[in-house]
């Protein structure tokens, strides 16, 4: 099941566009300062983003709405970071059968600068950090920051004193690993 997944993902990296329309929508949702981190990832990295908010806007309810807004934001900018190294295909394919072989080695590999054969582990881990600190400097809200920042960290089980943040968090997770 896990390699459909993974050639899903694979055809919709390679086949993935976005319109006038997708890019007015995230201009709508960030304003002009984070609409320019917005454009500087690549076309599949911006449809995958707009498939998250997407998915979020259309299942979510969250009566705070601010939290809302930067839930939206982040899901539209979780992958910032990668644009300051983009990815080849084969370095995506590289990636996915690191993890899938390597996992406990891909980790260790995304450490240090973004050189070599460890560049795309590089970028993979560190994108989240990167993406971040780019939308702090376009004046992102702290707690899109930290959504970004955040969003590929392993969660502790759910439960029912869980902090808004944590909530938001795995909402956004869920939604970034569907698709």
């Amino acid at each position: 099941m896990r390699v459909l997944y993974r050639l899903k993902q694979f055809w919709l990296a390679l086949t993935a566009a976005t319109g006038a329309g997708d890019l007015e929508e995230a201009q709508r949702a960030l304003g002009p300062q984070l609409m320019a981190v917005f454009e500087k990832m690549q076309p599949s990295e911006q449809a995958h983003s707009l498939w998250v908010y997407r998915q979020l806007r259309e299942t979510t309810d969250i009566s705070d709405r601010q939290a809302y807004h930067d839930l939206l934001a982040a899901a539209l900018l979780h992958d910032a970071g990668k644009s300051r190294y983009p990815l080849r295909v084969w370095e995506r394919v590289l990636i996915v059968l690191g993890k899938a072989f390597f996992s406990q080695h891909a980790r260790a590999w995304g450490g240090g600068t973004p050189q070599g054969w460890r560049r795309a582990f590089v970028v993979a881990e560190q994108h989240p950090v990167w993406g971040a600190e780019m939308a702090l400097q376009a004046g992102a809200a702290p707690r899109v920051a930290m959504l970004i920042r955040r969003h590929q960290e392993k969660l502790p089980h759910e439960d029912q004193c869980e902090s808004l943040e944590n909530h938001l968090l795995r909402l956004l997770q869920h939604f970034d690993e569907e698709r």
